[in-house]
């Protein structure tokens, strides 16, 4: 499979690192994760990452904690996942840097575009961890930030379900999947892609958009390849 893609940004949500354990970090599937990356790059990919923090936290589900120290942990759970994922590709021999919004120079270099670009060119893996490093943005917004920084083609954002639907399909087995859509469609049908502001940021950059199931084995490379699985937003 020939990659249609030279510079992509991977959006790994927290509850797919969780696996079925739903919390926390399950090993055999960040493990798993980390050989899709490193497909990836081996196939002369420039990969960036941001993942989520689900898998610890979920802040806005708060309703006693200030949304602005809710927010500032759930940056803290990001910043533990892009640890736990940068161990998991360096056993895999896969050169891996961690960037994070917020300072903590003894575990990550502090985010910098022009480091970033400069690690992808050299073939590196970049793990964006902290979020934007501010309040009220969640992390689906970090990655078309850090897309559009970076100026990858694509955003592939790698779920614990395989595509876009009208509705949740645990809930609803009516709801309808979603193969294709524009941006425009994702904000008028309100779809949980990803939030309103991350998805007009987007659209405003002409950033790709290709939802599909961690789990599905070759998923990944699929994508990166084009291949119509999951959802395309474009």
């Amino acid at each position: 499979m020939k990659p249609k893609y030279k510079r992509v940004l991977i959006k790994v949500s927290g509850e797919a690192m969780a696996g079925d354990q739903k919390f926390g970090i399950n090993e055999d599937m960040t493990a798993e994760t980390a050989r899709m990356l490193k497909e990836v790059v081996d196939a002369g990919v420039q990969v960036a990452v941001v993942v989520g923090g689900g898998n610890f936290w979920r802040g806005r589900s708060s309703e006693k904690m200030n949304r602005a120290s809710a927010d500032y942990i759930g940056m803290m759970a990001t910043i533990m996942n892009a640890l736990a994922l940068q161990e998991a590709l360096e056993a895999e021999g896969v050169s891996t840097v961690v960037q994070t919004a917020i300072q903590m120079p003894q575990l990550a270099e502090v985010y910098n575009r022009r480091r970033a670009l400069f690690h992808l060119a050299k073939g590196r893996i970049v793990i964006f961890g902290g979020g934007t490093g501010s309040p009220f943005f969640s992390t689906d917004t970090t990655a078309s930030l850090r897309a559009a920084e970076v100026e990858a083609e694509v955003i592939l954002m790698a779920k614990n379900i395989d595509a876009v639907y009208s509705d949740d399909p645990k809930k609803n087995p009516d709801a309808i999947k979603y193969t294709h859509l524009t941006h425009a469609e994702v904000l008028e049908k309100d779809l949980k892609v990803m939030d309103a502001t991350a998805a007009a940021m987007c659209r405003d950059n002409s950033i790709a958009i290709h939802v599909f199931g961690l789990a599905e084995e070759g998923g990944m490379m699929k994508a990166i390849c084009g291949e119509e699985i999951g959802t395309i937003v474009e």
